[in-house]
C-alpha cells in the first residue's frame, strides 16, 4: 500500500465484535441551533434599535445569518452527494474511472466539481466521503480545494461579472487548478498523510471501510451518516460565521478600500476580505465586480482564487476533519500561491 494511501483498518472485525459507533454529539447541535434561534430572535427584537453598538451588533447577526442561509442548502446537498459516494457508489467503480497514475488521479478530480457543482461549504462532505471510501489523503484535499472554482455555476458567473476582460477568468481557473494540484502534490509526499486529520475523523474512516463487510441496512447507514455528518458539519458552520459577521462588522473597509490601488497591499488587503465575508464562491464573482474601480486585477483574482479556498467559515468546517497543524500549514501554502498569482499579474500581465 502507497504512503499516501489512508489505511483502511486495522485488523477486520468478526461478526462477534463489530465496532460500534461513536455517541452521535446531538448536544452539540442542539446548542448550535438553539444559538441561531437567540440570534435570530435578538435580530428582530433590535430592530428599531438606534445606538451604534446595537447597530454593529445587529450587522453583525444579519451577516452571520446571511452566510448560513447562503451555506445551508450546499452543506446538505453535499451530505447527500457524500451518503450517495459511500453507499451506493461502489469503491470498485470510483477506481476504474480515476487514473491509476496519482498525478493524474489528482488532475481528474480537480474537475469533479464540473459534474457536482457544489459550492465550498458542500464540497467539504463530499470530500470526506471520498475519503471513507479509501481516497487518499491527497487526491481529497486536491478536489475539496479545486472544485470550488472549477465548477460551472462558478465560471459562469465570473465570466458573466468580467467576460474575458484583464484574463481574470482564465487566470482564476488556471490558478485554482495548479494550486490546488500543488497542495494535493505536496500532501503526496508527506511520510504518514493520516497523521494530517484528526484522530475521530480517521477513526471514522477506518469504521467504514470495514463496514463496508457487513450487512447493515443501507438505509440505516445513511441516516447515521446524515446524523454524523450534519452533528460535524452545522455546529462549524454556525460557529465559523459567527465569527466571520462579527468580524465584518468591526473591520473598517474603508481602510481597505484605501489600499485598492496599491500593486502589493492591494493583493493582500482583498485576500484579507476574501477571508472575513466568507462569501459563497458561486457568487462572490459580483462581490468582487463592485471593487473592480478601486483594487487592481491582480487583488480581484486573488480574492476570486483564495476565497473559495480558505475562508473563516470553512477553516471552521474543515477543523472537524483536518488537525489544527495542517490547517496551517494548507492555509499558509495557499494564500502564498494566491499572493504570487496576484502579484505575478499586476507586475507582469
Amino acid at each position: 500500500m502507497s504512503r499516501s494511501t489512508l489505511p483502511t483498518s486495522t485488523r477486520r472485525p468478526t461478526h462477534h465484535h463489530r465496532p460500534s459507533r461513536a455517541p452521535i454529539p446531538t448536544k452539540r447541535l442542539l446548542v448550535a441551533a438553539g444559538i441561531l434561534v437567540f440570534l435570530i430572535a435578538l435580530r428582530f427584537a433590535t430592530a428599531d434599535a438606534a445606538p451604534i453598538p446595537i447597530a454593529a451588533a445587529r450587522d453583525a447577526i444579519t451577516l452571520a445569518i446571511s452566510v448560513i442561509i447562503e451555506s445551508l442548502p450546499f452543506v446538505f446537498l453535499g451530505i447527500g452527494l457524500s451518503i450517495a459516494v459511500q453507499l451506493w457508489v461502489p469503491t470498485r467503480v470510483i477506481l476504474r474511472i480515476l487514473p491509476k497514475n496519482a498525478f493524474g488521479r489528482r488532475v481528474v478530480l480537480s474537475f469533479l466539481g464540473v459534474l457536482l457543482p457544489v459550492c465550498e461549504c458542500g464540497n467539504l462532505p463530499l470530500a470526506r466521503g471520498l475519503m471513507s471510501r479509501g481516497l487518499t489523503v491527497s487526491d481529497s484535499v486536491t478536489f475539496l480545494l479545486a472544485a470550488p472554482i472549477l465548477n460551472p455555476v462558478t465560471i459562469i458567473t465570473t465570466y458573466q461579472a468580467f467576460g474575458w476582460s484583464d484574463g481574470i477568468l482564465v487566470s482564476r481557473i488556471a490558478g485554482g487548478f495548479v494550486i490546488a494540484n500543488l497542495v494535493g502534490w505536496m500532501i503526496s509526499r508527506h511520510p504518514n498523510p493520516t497523521n494530517l486529520l484528526t484522530p475521530d475523523f480517521a477513526a471514522s474512516c477506518r469504521h467504514d471501510q470495514a463496514a463496508l463487510h457487513g450487512r447493515r441496512s443501507r438505509g440505516r447507514e445513511a441516516v447515521e451518516l446524515f446524523s454524523r455528518e450534519t452533528t460535524s458539519m452545522l455546529p462549524a458552520l454556525f460557529i465559523g460565521a459567527a465569527i466571520a459577521g462579527t468580524i465584518q462588522a468591526a473591520a473598517s473597509r474603508e481602510f481597505l478600500v484605501a489600499l485598492g490601488g496599491n500593486p502589493v497591499w492591494s493583493v493582500i488587503a482583498l485576500m484579507a476580505l476574501a477571508f472575513v465575508i466568507s462569501i459563497c464562491s458561486n457568487v462572490d464573482a459580483f462581490f468582487a465586480l463592485s471593487l473592480g474601480s478601486t483594487f487592481s486585477p491582480g487583488a480581484l483574482i486573488a480574492f476570486l482564487v483564495f476565497g473559495p479556498m480558505i475562508d473563516i467559515k470553512m477553516l471552521a468546517m474543515m477543523r472537524t476533519t483536518f488537525t489544527t497543524r495542517a490547517l496551517v500549514t494548507l492555509t499558509s501554502v495557499v494564500a502564498l500561491g494566491a499572493l504570487v498569482l496576484g502579484l505575478g499579474v499586476n507586475f507582469f500581465a
